[in-house]
């Protein structure tokens, strides 16, 4: 097994894994990956009989081979245990027309906690390993639920500091309230005038700007990511896979060995990626389902291998995937060319250059026979989250909606079919209670009690009185300015 992981872009830069979960991205623009992913076995028949913890500890202990398995059982516990609402961690519910794995039960109620209660343990773990001497600083962009994840994840974390930036106007109010109202000695939220791939763009642009790194250095600052360009965000994002299969098999609804199909709300492409990187290690899957909303840059790229994001960008119902750059495509065209870096970097050249690229035919090939896609408007999206309640007395919130919408519009009956559901329905009240009843004033908060009266589904306890939380971020800066924001804000957290 390869004991290092290089860039996408240049097979000569390679980082310990450790290393690689520090750093975040690659000096090049590149993600880190390891080249040898379908020689690295998962043994199904072991797999079966383990809990969400022990499935965790075994997918870690293939991909991190310079942690001790007393380091990764360490990480794990810390990350999981008593941090998630259901003890299964990621519970698996059946509906009429198949299952939602729903990833929503941790701390900020959102799948992004799966990996950011895991990323700071691992984080802890590295610096200790590779016996840094520096601090560490996360940049992180969010369209809504990574940032608070983040910042709940890395909160008064020793030796690292964390600044996120969301766009404004660009995310549920529940979603801003949450990380406004963020408290931790580390942490710091702004917001920027411009949509989520300016705020991507920004930060990627700030992980290859030598001047400004050195300008952190000379604080003793290195960077880092919390978006899922970071491999220690992925990997933990595998598990829940696993653990449905498992589900599904101790429940007798399927055989080991029985292929499955995974629908996935899809935007910057590292839950979808995360079950490509489960199939590859061993998980019996038959397709991944890439459901993408009014901003349907992916769909059009499975469809057709070409990616062009020259086109509106358009506000949804479904923020969280409201992005026409999508990072992790790149570690998927990686595999897909058959481990060509100088392709990659080509192609990512042209995407930077041109806003668009057309990949290879046998690349495309390649992804089609691994993936479908489908697409739902906003008023498809809303008629789901109604249908659904109506028929299952299950509440969808937005994205899983949209997820579920493009189950229904092409049900594979020789298959199991699992959506993954990607957030608590009262991270969207609004969005969700029109879907119910039609247009409304009132305000998101009393929205949260007027659902929960309805349909007795619990408000998670982070969300709680909300409202009512003292704000303690109002920053709010246009978009070129993220480079001078953080060299000035930096020293005072």
């Amino acid at each position: 097994m390869n004991q290092y992981y290089e860039s996408t872009r240049d097979a000569s830069i390679t980082l310990s894994p450790a290393q690689a979960i520090l750093q975040g991205l690659s000096n090049d623009g590149g993600l880190f990956v390891v080249s040898d992913l379908n020689e690295r076995q998962i043994d199904m028949q072991s797999i079966v009989n383990k809990d969400y913890y022990e499935i965790a500890e075994e997918v870690f202990a293939l991909f991190l081979p310079d942690f001790t398995k007393e380091e990764i059982r360490a990480c794990v516990q810390a990350a999981y245990k008593g941090k998630f609402s259901n003890e299964e961690v990621t519970p698996l519910v059946k509906l009429s027309d198949g299952y939602v794995l729903e990833l929503f039960n941790g701390p900020t109620s959102a799948f992004k906690d799966v990996g950011l209660q895991m990323l700071p343990q691992l984080t802890k773990t590295a610096l200790k390993k590779t016996n840094a001497d520096y601090d560490v600083l996360i940049l992180t962009a969010t369209s809504g639920d990574t940032g608070k994840a983040a910042l709940e994840g890395f909160k008064d974390v020793d030796h690292v500091k964390i600044m996120v930036f969301y766009p404004n106007d660009g995310v549920s109010k529940v979603q801003e309230m949450q990380m406004k109202t963020q408290e931790g000695k580390n942490v710091k939220v702004c917001a920027i005038e411009g949509n989520f791939d300016d705020a991507q763009s920004g930060i990627k642009k700030l992980f290859v700007d030598d001047t400004f790194k050195a300008e952190l250095a000379k604080q003793n600052i290195k960077l880092s990511s919390a978006n899922s360009i970071n491999i220690g965000r992925l990997l933990p994002q595998m598990v829940y896979y696993f653990y449905a299969y498992a589900s599904l098999v101790k429940s007798g609804e399927i055989v080991l060995g029985e292929k499955i199909n995974f629908v996935v709300p899809t935007g910057n492409f590292g839950n979808i990626l995360a079950g490509y990187y489960a199939k590859q290690v061993g998980l019996p899957v038959h397709q991944l389902v890439c459901a993408s909303n009014d901003n349907n840059v992916l769909y059009d790229f499975i469809q057709t291998g070409v990616y062009d994001r020259k086109r509106d960008f358009l506000k949804t119902i479904s923020p969280s995937m409201d992005i026409l750059i999508s990072s992790n495509l790149e570690r998927l065209l990686f595999y897909t060319s058959g481990c060509d870096h100088a392709y990659i970097k080509e192609i990512m050249n042209e995407l930077a250059r041109d806003g668009k690229y057309k990949v290879r035919e046998d690349v495309l090939a390649n992804i089609q026979k691994e993936f479908k896609a489908g697409f739902a408007t906003n008023e498809q999206t809303a008629k789901t989250i109604r249908d659904i309640y109506e028929k299952d007395n299950y509440l969808l919130d937005p994205h899983t909606a949209v997820a579920y919408k493009v189950l229904l519009d092409d049900v594979d009956t020789q298959h199991k079919n699992v959506v993954l559901s990607t957030a608590s329905p009262y991270k969207f009240t609004n969005s969700v209670y029109e879907a119910l009843h039609g247009a409304t004033s009132d305000d998101e908060f009393v929205l949260m009690e007027k659902l929960h009266e309805e349909t007795q589904v619990p408000i998670p306890t982070n969300l709680v009185d909300l409202d009512k939380k003292e704000v303690l971020h109002e920053d709010v800066i246009d978009k070129t300015e993220m480079e001078a924001y953080v060299l000035d804000k930096v020293g005072t957290i």
